[in-house]
């Protein structure tokens, strides 16, 4: 299977630094940002990237307001909303802009090593979709499909 880069991202910072430690321990490729204007720097940088693990209380741009940038701009990457101060109604929200899923912190690494995995997994799936979309329209636009 292919190693998935992940990014982390939350403000705070021995939060980040021990699951960096702990996700890089397992074959994840990881890098990682301080705020949601952080996290979109370093994506339009990453395009390659399969998850972001996301929190939902930042300072200045907070996790549904990156979360919703990132899906306009990055529609296949998955995003992983991650918080110490979930509801149900943050939850839903966080769906409805197109989060993959919604873990409560402190996460257990091999639940989100899980979830990392299937989303990744899910990313991977439909980029391999629309390039034989793709494909299909190019070989029928020439009549040889």
């Amino acid at each position: 299977m292919i190693r998935p880069f992940i990014m982390l991202v939350d403000d705070e910072i021995p939060f980040v630094e021990t699951m960096v430690k702990r996700l890089s321990k397992r074959n994840l490729k990881v890098i990682f940002a301080f705020s949601g204007s952080e996290a979109l720097e370093k994506l339009d940088k990453n395009r390659d990237l399969d998850v972001i693990v996301l929190d939902l209380k930042m300072p200045s741009k907070n996790g549904m307001e990156t979360l919703s940038e990132i899906k306009k701009k990055y529609p296949l990457c998955e995003v992983i909303m991650l918080t110490g101060h979930g509801t149900v109604q943050s939850a839903i929200e966080g769906m409805k802009l197109g989060a993959y899923d919604y873990l409560m912190k402190p996460c257990d690494t091999e639940k989100l090593m899980l979830k990392v995995s299937e989303a990744a997994k899910k990313r991977r799936d439909n980029e391999e979709k629309i390039k034989e979309a793709m494909v299909k329209k190019v070989l029928s636009d020439y009549g040889t499909g």
